[in-house]
């Protein structure tokens, strides 16, 4: 999907659209007031105080049509420049608007305002010329937000929207959005039999039988990919003292997201990043110039306080499974470990259909350890590494780690969704920190450089992603079951069902056999519901022929061929994970 906010047309063509809103509610209901109506990556949305009214779904209908007779009736959009006094007094009757005035900068002697008919709000702009080219919108939802974010303050009613300069670019949108739901993880992950959720644990996800097998899957993939590329594996505790967050610069940078207990009235924290288990294990033996580079990974389990309300399924959680590694090498191999983990990172996500961009994101304006020279050498070497790799990157400044610069891969799923996921960072100040060494060839102590990296980021959000990017029906390597079993009739055709599963188990593919007594297309369509990629159905001829007929998911066609030919199929499509 397009994001909104960083599209040169539709960024102004919304942002108009949001005033086109504003607007046609000011003409519904005379006493409303505004706080702000910002372009996000998904459109638009008008934070509004109507008092005692609460809107609700039903409404966004009925301001529809008030923004469309605002439309149809054409008034320019005319940018003025007043004073602050004078704002003030325009604005006297609306506190929101107030307040956003007092608060300017000191430097902002001249306050922008955008007017259409009789309508004017304060804005930065940019907006477009007229009315009459906001034809193409929706309303989306209205939700409750509070007044600047915080729950102290009062709740306003937000309502969202998005405009497209086309009807039919508008349509496509729609058609994507509705999509979306249908593919909602969390629904899916229900229907499915993935994961659950519990209100004993808030954020703390429980998987089901369905979602281990596909977990277990997608571990295994990724043990695999990383044996051939010469990774070793460990596994670090999951509670460490205090003094290590402190020596880390975690418990400075990172406390009010660390969960913290006592023991032996010492203070320990559960941990909510891998990477210093991983230093210390680095640091438990000495290493030789020739030992480098050594990758070591570790699919740790982590646990971070997220906030109640940004809590979303697998999406954002409290605990969670980073596939993480940490690459330790001189400081010559930095190009070279880069560019062979952008090809590494390359293969694991083209194995899913999943395409990407890069970003290269900087230091933090604070909130950063190590000097702005090391810093400026870290994203300069990242920079050229992606190059060199055949990439480009964009720029996306301060939002580096504390500790690092780092390459943020943003994946693109079938719905055209962005997702960051994978991430290199190269840290060359946590080895100061810790002191991290290798022995050179002339027998001297130098300093290690490291790498932290991620590829599916969090097992549990990626599962999420992978059950959208699919809408749950997965390919045949990853899905929970491979195979349905179903007999035409269970007093004739039972006992050769249960031969042909026999057979199937033996080769360790995962099959299920739906012996219920119910009807033939009652099964069949659950089958289908539950997005079991090959439905076998053994009737008379099955059984005389020692074939099976299967239908593949979402295929209407039915195909027959021998026991023998069709193990062949599954291995051959297991085996290329295709």
């Amino acid at each position: 999907m397009i994001n909104i906010k960083e599209d040169e047309k539709l960024n102004p063509l919304n942002h108009s659209c949001a005033h086109l809103l504003a607007q046609a509610v000011k003409h519904l209901w005379k006493d409303a007031k505004f706080w702000v109506g910002p372009v996000i990556n998904e459109g638009f949305y008008y934070d509004i105080d109507l008092g005692d009214i609460t809107l609700t779904e039903e409404d966004l209908p009925k301001i529809e049509r008030e923004m469309k007779k605002i439309s149809k009736d054409g008034k320019r959009i005319i940018r003025h420049e007043i004073s602050k006094e004078e704002a003030l007094e325009m604005f006297k009757e609306d506190p929101y608007k107030l307040d956003l005035i007092q608060n300017m900068d000191e430097n902002d002697t001249v306050i922008s305002c955008y007017s259409q008919g009789d309508f004017t709000d304060l804005c930065r702009g940019p907006h477009v010329d007229t009315v009459k080219q906001l034809k193409y919108f929706k309303l989306l939802k209205v939700s409750g937000a509070y007044w600047k974010g915080d729950s102290s303050n009062k709740m306003l009613q937000r309502i969202y929207g998005i405009c497209f300069e086309t009807e039919e670019d508008l349509n496509n949108h729609l058609y994507l959005l509705e999509e979306a739901k249908k593919r909602d993880h969390k629904k899916l992950g229900k229907e499915l039999d993935l994961f659950m959720m519990s209100e004993y644990g808030p954020g703390f996800p429980f998987f089901l039988n369905n979602g281990m097998i596909l977990r277990n899957q997608l571990e295994n993939f990724w043990y695999e990919e990383h044996t051939k590329e010469g990774y070793e594996f460990i596994k670090t505790p999951i509670m460490l003292n205090k003094e290590l967050w402190e020596l880390s610069g975690h418990w400075f940078n990172y406390r009010e997201n660390m969960y913290v207990s006592e023991i032996d009235e010492k203070t320990f924290a559960i941990k909510p990043m891998n990477c210093p288990g991983g230093m210390l294990v680095y640091k438990n033996t000495l290493h030789s110039y020739k030992d480098l580079p050594l990758r070591i990974g570790e699919l740790g389990q982590v646990h971070r306080h997220e906030a109640s309300g940004a809590l979303n399924g697998l999406f954002r959680v409290r605990t969670f499974t980073q596939d993480d590694a940490h690459i330790f090498m001189r400081e010559d191999q930095i190009e070279s470990e880069v560019v062979r983990l952008i090809n590494f990172i390359d293969r694991m996500y083209g194995m899913f259909g999943l395409t990407y961009d890069i970003e290269l994101s900087t230091r933090p304006l604070d909130k950063y350890i190590g000097s702005i020279e090391i810093w400026d050498k870290s994203e300069k070497a990242l920079e050229e590494a992606c190059h060199k790799a055949g990439h480009d990157c964009k720029i996306n400044p301060g939002d580096g780690a504390f500790y690092g610069p780092k390459l943020d891969f943003h994946i693109k799923d079938s719905l055209g969704r962005v997702w960051q996921c994978g991430t290199i960072q190269l840290d060359m100040n946590l080895p100061e920190r810790f002191d991290l060494t290798y022995i050179d060839a002339d027998g001297d102590k130098k300093r290690t450089v490291m790498l932290h990296r991620v590829i599916y980021g969090s097992i549990e959000r990626f599962i999420g992603i992978l059950i959208e990017h699919y809408a749950g029906a997965f390919p045949l390597w990853l899905a929970p079951v491979q195979i349905n079993v179903i007999p035409v009739n269970n007093e004739y055709h039972l006992e050769y069902a249960k031969e042909v599963y026999e057979i199937l188990s033996k080769n360790n593919f995962r099959v299920k056999m739906d012996d219920r007594n119910e009807k033939l297309g009652y099964k069949m369509r659950e089958s289908q519901t539950k997005k079991i990629p090959f439905t076998l159905i053994l009737g008379d001829k099955e059984k005389e022929d020692k074939t099976v007929s299967f239908r593949r998911h979402g295929e209407t066609s039915t195909e027959t061929i021998s026991i023998e030919a069709f193990e062949n199929v599954i291995k051959e499509m297991i085996a290329e994970k295709k």
